[in-house]
C-alpha cells in the first residue's frame, strides 16, 4: 500500500471512529428533529383542513400550537448540536494538543510550523460542520422521511409509493456530486495551508526579503497562492449547488407527479378526500425537508474528510506509562546516567546517537562537547523527555526516565536553549512565566542574580517594557539573561543548556557564562556547547563524536 492510500485508509477509519463517538451527543438533536417532523406533519393535515373548509377554527389554533412548537423545538436541535459540535472540537484539540507536544521535536524537523498551526486551529474548526450538523442531518435524513412517507401510505398508497421512488434518487445524485466534493474540498484545504505556510515564512524573512529587493515578487507570489485558494474554494461551491440542484429536481418531480394524479382525479370526479390529497401535496416539501439539511451538511462530510488525513498523520500519544510510575523523586541531589543510548531521527542520515555511555553524580558539571551533527542536542532532548531513545536507558537518581511521568520530569528540570523562547508581552510576565508563584523576593533575587537589573534599569518603562514574540526589541544577550532569570525563579535541581552561548559576541557571551556559573551552583549542570568560551565553564568535559563519547587523550 502507497503511502497515499495508507494515509486516505487512516482518514477514512478516523472519521469513521469519530462519527461512533459524535452519534452519542447527537442523539438529543437529532430526537429533537424528529419530534419536529411529527409536528410538521400534523402542521400539514391542520393546513389542509383551513384551507378546504374542513374545520376551521380548531385546525388554525391546532397549527398555530404546532408551528410555535415546532420553531421551539428547531431552535432547540440547532442549540444542542452546536454544543455537541463545541464539546467535540473541545476534546480532538486537547488531544491534538498533547500529541503534538509530545511529538513537537520530531514534527518540527519534518512539518513546517504554519501547518502545525492549520492542523490545531483550521482543521479543527473545519469538524465543527461534521459534529454540529452532518451527524444530526445524517441520522434524519433517514429517519424522518420514512416517517413522512408512510404517513402517506396510510392516506394514499399510490402517492406513497411516488414519494418513496423520487428519495431514493436523491442519495443517487448526491453520491455522485460527492466524488468531486470530497476531491475539491481536499484541494481547497491544500490550497489554504499552503498559502498559510508561505504568508508566516514570508513575515518572517521580512528584512531579508527588502534587503534583497524581493518584495514586489513575493507579493505577487502570495497573490497568485490567494487565487488558487480562491479558486479552489468556488470548485467546492460549483459541486455544493449541484447537489443541490439535484434535490431540487427530485422534488419538483416528486410534487408533479402527485399534482397531475389528484388533478386528473379532481376533473374525473373521482378524488374521494380533497383535504388528504391536499394534506399529502403539503407533506411532499416537508419529505425533502431533511434531505436539504443533509445536502447542506454532504459539505461538512468532505470538508471533515479532507481534515481527517491531517488530523490522522498526527503521531499517537505513547502508550500509557507503566504501573510503577514515578511521581516525584527525591530532589536534594540529581544524579544523571546514559546507559548504551542509541536514537536514530531519519534512518537516511544515520544514528544521532550510537552507543552513548557517562554518568553525571549529584551536583557536577559536565559539559558535553563536539562539532555539530555529534549529538549533545540529542542528548538534551532525551533528557527533557521530548523523545525516548531507541534503545538503552536514561536514568535519572536510579530511575529510568520513561518512569516519569512528564510532571515530576519537568518539575525536576530547567533549561536554556540557542535562542530562549519569549512571548509578547512584559519583560515581568516572561520572567514569571517559569514560576507565576514567586513572592516579590524570589522574584527580586532572580533579577539580581541574572543581572537583568543591569539593563533593565536603562528601559523607559523597566520591568512593564512590553517585548515582541521572540524577545523581539532585546538583543541577544539580553534575551538570554531573562532565560538565566527564568531559571533562578524557578529553582530546579538539574540544569540543561544547550549551545546557550551560541550568536553572542564574545563580550555578551562572557556576561552570559557568568551568569551560568552563578546558575550551576549547588545544581547538576548539562551543558551541550561547542564554543571556545565553554572551555570557561568549570566542570568535566566529554567529547562527543558521531554519537558517542571519545576516550580521554592520552586513555590506552
Amino acid at each position: 500500500m502507497s503511502d497515499i492510500e495508507a494515509s486516505k485508509a487512516a482518514a477514512r477509519a478516523w472519521i469513521k471512529r469519530e462519527r461512533r463517538a459524535g452519534l452519542g451527543a447527537a442523539r438529543p438533536a437529532i430526537a429533537l428533529g424528529f419530534a419536529g417532523t411529527v409536528l410538521a406533519i400534523g402542521q400539514a393535515f391542520c393546513a389542509a383542513a383551513v384551507l378546504t373548509g374542513v374545520s376551521f377554527a380548531p385546525a388554525l389554533t391546532g397549527f398555530a400550537l404546532l408551528a410555535i412548537g415546532r420553531a421551539g423545538l428547531g431552535y432547540a436541535a440547532d442549540r444542542m448540536g452546536f454544543a455537541a459540535g463545541a464539546a467535540a472540537r473541545r476534546r480532538l484539540r486537547t488531544d491534538i494538543l498533547s500529541r503534538l507536544s509530545w511529538a513537537r521535536p520530531t514534527l518540527a524537523r519534518s512539518r513546517h510550523s504554519a501547518e502545525l498551526a492549520a492542523v490545531v486551529v483550521d482543521k479543527i474548526e473545519a469538524l465543527d460542520g461534521f459534529f454540529a450538523r452532518f451527524i444530526p442531518a445524517a441520522t434524519l435524513a433517514a429517519a424522518a422521511p420514512i416517517a413522512v412517507a408512510l404517513t402517506v401510505l396510510c392516506v394514499d398508497r399510490t402517492a406513497g409509493l411516488i414519494l418513496a421512488a423520487a428519495g431514493l434518487l436523491v442519495p443517487a445524485a448526491m453520491a455522485l456530486s460527492g466524488l468531486g466534493a470530497a476531491a475539491a474540498a481536499r484541494d481547497q484545504f491544500l490550497a489554504m495551508t499552503r498559502l498559510q505556510t508561505r504568508f508566516l515564512d514570508r513575515i518572517r524573512g521580512i528584512a531579508t526579503i527588502v534587503l534583497l529587493g524581493r518584495a514586489a515578487e513575493e507579493t505577487a507570489a502570495l497573490r497568485r497562492a490567494a487565487d488558487e485558494l480562491r479558486t479552489r474554494t468556488m470548485k467546492v461551491l460549483r459541486v455544493a449547488f449541484l447537489s443541490s440542484a439535484a434535490l431540487d429536481l427530485a422534488a419538483a418531480l416528486a410534487l408533479i407527479l402527485l399534482a397531475l394524479r389528484y388533478g386528473q382525479q379532481w376533473r374525473a370526479g373521482t378524488l374521494a378526500d380533497p383535504m388528504a390529497a391536499l394534506a399529502v401535496l403539503l407533506l411532499v416539501p416537508e419529505f425533502f425537508s431533511p434531505f436539504r439539511a443533509f445536502s447542506a451538511a454532504y459539505q461538512d462530510m468532505f470538508h471533515a474528510t479532507a481534515a481527517a488525513e491531517a488530523l490522522a498523520d498526527v503521531p499517537p500519544m505513547p502508550p500509557a506509562p507503566p504501573v510503577r510510575e514515578i511521581r516525584t523523586l527525591e530532589t536534594h541531589g540529581v544524579s544523571v546516567q546514559f546507559e548504551d543510548v542509541r536514537l536514530t531521527w531519519d534512518k537516511s542520515r544515520g544514528p544521532a546517537l550510537n552507543g552513548l555511555s557517562f554518568r553525571v553524580p549529584a551536583g557536577e558539571t559536565v559539559v558535553l562537547a563536539g562539532p555539530s551533527g555529534a549529538g549533545k542536542s540529542s542528548a538534551i532532548e532525551l533528557l527533557l523527555g521530548f523523545v525516548r531513545p531507541d534503545s538503552g536507558r536514561v536514568v535519572i537518581n536510579g530511575r529510568d526516565i520513561a518512569d516519569l511521568v512528564p510532571q515530576a520530569l519537568s518539575g525536576l528540570t530547567a533549561w536554556i536553549g540557542q535562542r530562549p523562547v519569549l512571548f509578547s508581552g512584559t519583560i515581568r510576565e516572561n520572567i514569571l512565566f517559569a514560576r507565576p508563584e514567586a513572592t516579590p523576593e524570589q522574584f527580586s533575587e532572580a533579577l539580581r542574580a541574572a543581572r537583568v537589573d543591569s539593563f533593565v534599569e536603562q528601559l523607559p518603562n523597566g520591568l512593564e517594557t512590553t517585548i515582541g514574540e521572540g524577545g523581539y526589541g532585546l538583543s541577544g544577550g539580553q534575551a538570554q539573561r531573562i532565560a538565566i532569570a527564568r531559571a533562578f525563579l524557578k529553582n530546579a535541581p538539574l540544569l540543561l543548556l544547550d549551545e546557550p552561548t551560541a550568536h553572542l559576541d564574545p563580550a555578551t557571551e562572557s556576561e552570559v557564562l557568568d551568569g551560568l556559573r552563578r546558575l550551576a551552583a549547588g545544581r547538576t549542570v548539562i551543558m551541550a556547547s561547542h564554543s571556545a568560551a565553554a572551555r570557561g565553564v568549570t566542570g568535566r568535559r566529554l567529547d562527543i563524536r558521531d554519537g558517542r563519547i571519545q576516550p580521554a587523550r592520552g586513555a590506552a
